[in-house]
């Protein structure tokens, strides 16, 4: 068995100011930090969410929470800092867990949000 630390995972999709689309778009980039690093829920320590003042829709903990994914893990979520030139219409997310030691953390950029991370294409 390999010796495991901690890491954190970084991760954003566009999203509609909509309660559903809120709810769709949080579920798959969950879904895709967890498949693309190979993570069980187990191994999480904490979800942190930020979203635009734009998003007012729907609390992405909440959405994510209800769609039956995450149900023990301590989930959070809070407003991001209004910056001029920002990309609007986005949910973040700040991902803390163990993978093994060595391991290269996958982040996940998704549906439009893909421009926040030019270098990781």
């Amino acid at each position: 068995m390999s010796e495991k630390r901690l890491y954190a995972l970084r991760g954003a999709a566009q999203c509609l100011n909509e309660a559903e689309d809120i709810r769709e778009q949080t579920a798959l980039l969950y879904d895709a930090l967890l498949a693309q690093n190979n993570l069980a829920e187990a191994d999480i320590v904490s979800l942190v969410f930020s979203v635009t003042a734009d998003l007012d829709a729907f609390n992405p903990a909440a959405a994510l929470r209800q769609s039956g994914r995450a149900g023990n893990l301590a989930l959070f979520a809070v407003q991001e800092a209004e910056t001029r030139g920002a990309l609007d219409r986005t949910v973040r997310a700040l991902l803390h867990c163990y993978l093994p030691e060595g391991s290269v953390p996958r982040h996940v950029y998704r549906n439009g949000a893909e421009v926040l991370r030019t270098d990781r294409r």
